[in-house]
């Protein structure tokens, strides 16, 4: 035996504290031996370049074996090996004074949860391990090999070996509890999680367990759009292909390399939750990246590795840590000037893309004043504008040089810019917007029908975002189209005519009263207007208006309470005079007679197909509850049976 002592503790025996673990997840232990084991290789490498080694350098390997029967695991390098004196330097000393530093930095503190896991080492085996044996052989020409072994308690024992290849190999005699780590299922797992990306070997029962390559430590000139998408379905499986990625790769102010993804988006995420995979020089670290990414781009996914994003410390000291602030700019920058480059570059990728996308930039926009300035030029919109042709001109590169190529967009978009300037003599300085495709269809159409260009702002962010536009725009005033009705799409011309001699009174007139008696609803306000069209046919007999500043008062209550909005007792029915089935319940209303007992089956009629128009309207706007659709019915079926026995007559 060259040597038996106690190891150097400096305030209490930190080894029950390992055992009983100072976080739960025991299975790091495996990262932090093969990531040692990976050192001493590299370590090899660098003394045999600088001719301190003239030995043989083998291919580089990691062995990983398991023995059931003695319950060990074994965890073999042939890297740079160890003298007696190394071996109490490094492990005695060194990596002791490191574990016994930040346990007790980090001990109680488990409402910080730590980045990683990193700072036990080599002594986080302890955590799984009852006894834990090293022997090794060092580079160094005469060395002797020499076995070093500690059953958990300060005591160690340090003797000569009979070991005869270079290299190191550390033994874990494991706890009755730990023994899932015998099974050889469970290390592969623990090799593709951790390990996948290491850049040796590692081996067990002579299968290669790990990838090796990392993709994002490549040029990005050496990597193929094949290469991108591969390494996606790898991380990622049975996923739908990415949007497009950004390869970051810098080592000034600060070392990252990466390959963040634009997913589709799916209902299922949760745009809170980061999916992005941390590495420090190809070891994994965490899942979980919230506190380094700016919050706009959590939904990304991919990989990002960097030795200065610090890992020993708290989540919390995380955030302000100012490297990292700095290393979330970047990120956000390398992802605008990618998107511009999509834009003006690959436009139609750019285009199909958007809808996915559109969640990441106006988030961002909102969010990140820098970020903001970056995109703010390649924000586009769906919009009804229907130009003379649809081609869009992009500049692409091809064989002959720089030429320019006629790309099909089926589907207009504008930037806002580009809609204002186009439409600054119809109606200056006002944009007109949809929020619900569906719904709103039918004011969509009639403002198409006069010209009028439309603008879908129909994604769950859209309507912060019309709040922020138009802090932007100051001068530019953003209209619903189902707010109100621009004069543009009025008539001013019908509905004056006189129609009742008795009274004098106007179509416009008798048609409003006619809908006020029918309907009895003192908080609608009843406004007749004739709509223009070529075919008053295709036009709406009414449409339910609701005004813009009373529209938004009501979303900003309902989501300061936290409550779905209700739709108002207060707003506008519109009454399109200049439809058929208006003039025809004027004129139905005019030849009906009241009799003695009351209301004559015509007056009957009319007041109902009243009650079925406002219905009607009301539908685009509000759906119906159990008992307003039951009543609806039985007014549908009431108004066809009363019409078919007039028919019938």
């Amino acid at each position: 035996m060259l040597e038996q002592g106690t190891i150097s503790i400096h305030t209490e025996n930190i080894f029950p504290i390992i055992k009983k673990s100072l976080y739960s997840d025991h299975q790091i232990f495996f990262r932090e031996l093969v990531s040692n084991a990976v050192d001493a290789i590299q370590k090899l490498k660098m003394v045999s370049r600088a001719g301190e080694y003239s030995g043989e350098v083998e291919e580089p390997e990691i062995i990983i074996t398991i023995d059931k029967n003695q319950k060990t695991l074994s965890i073999t390098d042939n890297g740079i090996g160890m003298t007696a004196e190394e071996v109490k330097k490094y492990i005695n000393q060194v990596a002791f004074s490191s574990a016994e530093e930040f346990i007790h930095k980090y001990q109680g503190k488990s409402d910080q949860p730590i980045i990683g896991h990193f700072g036990l080492g080599f002594y986080s085996s302890f955590m799984v391990a009852q006894k834990v044996e090293i022997d090794t052989l060092s580079y160094k020409e005469g060395a002797p090999a020499v076995h070093w072994s500690c059953d958990g308690s300060p005591e160690f024992t340090l003797e000569d070996s009979s070991r005869s290849t270079r290299g190191t190999t550390i033994t874990l005699h494991l706890m009755e509890d730990e023994l899932e780590y015998l099974e050889s299922a469970r290390v592969k797992t623990l090799v593709k999680t951790y390990c996948d990306f290491m850049p040796v070997p590692i081996k067990m029962d002579g299968e290669v367990l790990n990838r090796q390559k990392a993709p994002w430590r490549e040029s990005p000139s050496n990597l193929t759009k094949e290469d991108y998408l591969e390494f996606y379905r790898y991380l990622y499986p049975f996923q739908d292909e990415p949007l497009l990625w950004v390869h970051l790769n810098t080592d000034y102010p600060f070392i990252i390399n990466g390959i963040l993804y634009f997913p589709k988006l799916r209902p299922d995420v949760d745009i809170t939750k980061g999916q992005i995979k941390l590495f420090c020089n190809q070891v994994f670290v965490s899942d979980n990246v919230e506190e380094i990414m700016p919050q706009f781009l959590l939904p990304m996914r991919g990989v990002i590795d960097s030795t200065d994003i610090p890992l020993n410390v708290s989540r919390s000291s995380l955030q302000g840590d100012r490297t990292v602030r700095k290393i979330g700019d970047y990120i956000a920058k390398k992802v605008g000037d990618r998107l511009k480059e999509l834009y003006h570059d690959e436009r139609e990728q750019y285009i199909s893309a958007w809808k996915d996308l559109s969640t990441f930039v106006k988030f961002g926009v909102l969010n990140d004043e820098k970020f903001k300035k970056q995109v703010e030029d390649i924000i586009i919109f769906r919009s009804t504008y229907q130009a003379e042709t649809n081609n869009t001109s992009v500049e692409v590169q091809t064989s002959e040089g720089d030429a320019w190529q006629d790309v099909k967009s089926s589907t207009p978009y504008t930037t806002l810019k580009e809609y204002l300037e186009r439409n600054k003599e119809r109606h200056e300085n006002r944009v007109f917007y949809c929020t619900d495709a569906a719904s709103q269809a039918t004011y969509v159409e009639l403002h198409k029908n006069q010209g009028l260009e439309v603008l879908y702002l129909d994604s769950f962010i859209d309507t912060h975002f019309i709040n922020f536009l138009e802090q932007e725009y100051n001068d530019v005033k953003f209209t619903r189209v189902d707010s109100d009705l621009d004069n543009t799409l009025l008539d001013k011309d019908q509905g004056g005519e006189i129609v009742d001699p008795t009274t004098n009174k106007t179509r416009s007139e008798v048609i409003k009263e006619l809908f006020e008696k029918a309907l009895n609803k003192p908080r609608v306000n009843i406004r007749t207007e004739a709509l223009k069209s070529d075919n008053p046919q295709g036009t709406p007999p009414a449409m339910v208006l609701l005004p813009e500043i009373l529209r938004r008062l009501r979303d900003m209550n309902a989501m300061m309470q936290q409550q779905n909005a209700e739709f108002p007792e207060d707003h506008i029915l519109l009454v399109n005079t200049a439809h058929p089935l208006i003039q025809n319940l004027t004129n139905l209303n005019q030849g009906s007679i009241f009799q003695a007992d009351g209301e004559s089956p015509t007056g009957q009629l009319v007041k109902m197909i009243c009650q079925h128009v406002y219905d009607l309207a009301l539908m685009s706007q509000k759906g119906f509850d159990a008992e307003g659709m039951t009543a609806f019915v039985e007014r549908s079926n009431e108004v066809l049976t009363k019409l078919t026995e007039q028919a019938a007559k």
